[in-house]
């Protein structure tokens, strides 16, 4: 196929791209700036602009069979609900548009596990992710796309948990690793998350041009992994060799920064310390993939493996 791919500079975006050009696809990426791809060797095209100009993806969609959406908006210190809509929303109404407007069938959109509630693809949201500017204007994004799921269309979503792994060029998720790398002593929330190896994300999304169900929503997790704060940094202390006491935070200490968050987000300081994204840190995650596993073979590369291509790669490239 011929693709354009959205949200190509980011951790996922990249890996993507690696894995579409692994497979033969011929890919257009939408980029602010073509140096934003930190790959090391070419055969994609670019079409420089922002992926919210309708009239740069109508130019670079030219010839094109299929849609990967892996834009988003995920900054938490944004204050307004608003400020996510662009990039999580409206960009995916544009999207629906192309579609119509050039004729293409295929699109794959990457959306959050935390538009789903714990269990499977058929959970409703639940508090503190219902309620959370991020995850429901994501939900809103989701919406738009499958609701243009009709007859001889193929429109899948995938809800991927929290990636680890190469290419986390910013770093994004790759925070969470660099915050306890070989410190002695760590003080972790009590909840946890479900991790996935990026690479296995971007598996099922290409798998998903050709395979899975029209209309559908997919979880991409390693369903082995969902771990609390305290594992996950005791498996990088076992994968990066090194000792390190984890502790568990005290909750009405994490709160209380929240409430202390709140005051400054009111204020007009930048923050992504809030009360709604504390108490998601206080959540256990724990989610169901089978589906991705049995429809789109998504693998289920173990989190220790991620852990030691995200070091790897920064090593390489810095």
């Amino acid at each position: 196929m011929k693709v354009l791919l959205l949200g190509a500079t980011g951790l996922l975006g990249h890996n993507v791209l690696l894995r579409l050009m692994a497979e033969g696809h011929r890919v257009v990426a939408v980029v602010r700036r073509a140096d934003g791809i930190k790959l090391p060797q070419g055969g994609w095209e670019t079409a420089e602009g922002s992926p919210l100009d309708y009239e740069v993806l109508v130019k670079a969609s030219e010839g094109c069979d299929a849609i990967v959406n892996c834009a988003g908006c995920t900054d938490m210190s944004l204050r307004r609900y608003e400020d996510f809509l662009p990039a999580n929303r409206e960009l995916c109404r544009q999207i629906v548009h192309l579609m119509n407007e050039r004729g293409i069938k295929t699109l794959v959109h990457t959306s959050t596990v935390n538009t789903i509630g714990f269990g499977d693809e058929d959970a409703e949201m639940q508090p503190p992710f219902k309620g959370s500017f991020y995850a429901d204007s994501k939900q809103e994004g989701e919406q738009t796309v499958l609701a243009a799921a009709c007859e001889g269309r193929h429109v899948v979503v995938v809800n991927p948990g929290f990636m680890l792994g190469p290419w986390d060029v910013k770093p994004s998720s790759g925070r969470m690793l660099l915050a306890a790398y070989r410190k002695p002593l760590m003080f972790a929330p009590r909840g946890g998350k479900a991790f996935v190896y990026v690479g296995d994300v971007a598996q099922v999304i290409v798998n998903a041009l050709t395979h899975g169900s029209n209309g559908s929503r997919y979880i991409a997790v390693n369903t082995h992994a969902c771990l609390s704060f305290r594992e996950l940094y005791e498996m990088q202390a076992k994968v990066c060799g090194y000792r390190q006491k984890v502790l568990p935070a005290p909750n009405g200490l994490l709160l209380a920064a929240g409430r202390v968050g709140d005051a400054l987000r009111w204020m007009g300081v930048k923050t992504q310390v809030s009360t709604n994204n504390i108490r998601q840190l206080l959540v256990s995650e724990s989610y169901d993939s089978r589906r991705a596993t049995e429809e789109l073979g998504m693998p289920q590369t173990p989190i220790e493996v991620a852990i030691k291509e995200f070091y790897e790669w920064r090593k390489n490239n810095q």
